[in-house]
């Protein structure tokens, strides 16, 4: 009997100390998901600039050479703009994908469909460097969040799972 006991008491620790990892693991990957979007803005920007490509094509090349959650991203929105313009499908795009990032990130992702489609190259690679420094802030603050919290709630769970087996002994 004390066997199970103690075996139930070690799986509570490790289960609690892996939700603590678990939660700690959405700070890296939303600063993940930040950069990647930065460097997928970027060869949108030099598409856009040097290759003249139709958006459409050019966001489905995009979404096939970035990070799943990033690239669906472009892939909804490609596939929005068979029935609405690009800003729209931009902007709903954004909001519909699941991805870690917060909802101030997808405001300032959201600010590219401004003149998205709308008007010349030289108006869009404006608006996609503006993007860009604004991500730019996003990034630095995701850094921050991930430096103070990762560790943070990587030892809270390990340190709850044995305030746990404590009471529980």
């Amino acid at each position: 009997m004390q066997i199970v006991k103690y075996i139930i008491l070690f799986f509570i620790l490790v289960i609690s100390t892996l939700i603590g990892r678990l939660m700690a693991k959405k700070y890296v990957h939303r600063l993940e998901e930040l950069e990647d979007t930065k460097a997928a803005l970027n060869m949108l920007k030099s598409k856009i600039k040097f290759t003249y490509e139709p958006i459409p094509d050019i966001f489905k090349e995009i979404s096939k050479n970035s990070s799943k959650n990033i690239g669906q991203i472009f892939k909804k929105a490609e596939e929005k703009m068979e029935k609405t313009t690009a800003d729209v499908a931009w902007k709903q795009a954004v909001e519909e994908t699941n991805n870690n990032l917060k909802e101030e990130d997808k405001n300032v992702l959201k600010m590219l469909s401004k003149l998205l489609g709308q008007t010349d190259t030289d108006g869009q690679i404006s608006q996609i460097e503006i993007t860009e420094n604004f991500l730019e802030g996003q990034i630095k603050d995701a850094m921050e969040a991930k430096q103070k919290n990762e560790r943070l709630y990587t030892r809270l769970g390990t340190i709850v799972g044995l305030a746990i087996v404590i009471v529980l002994c």
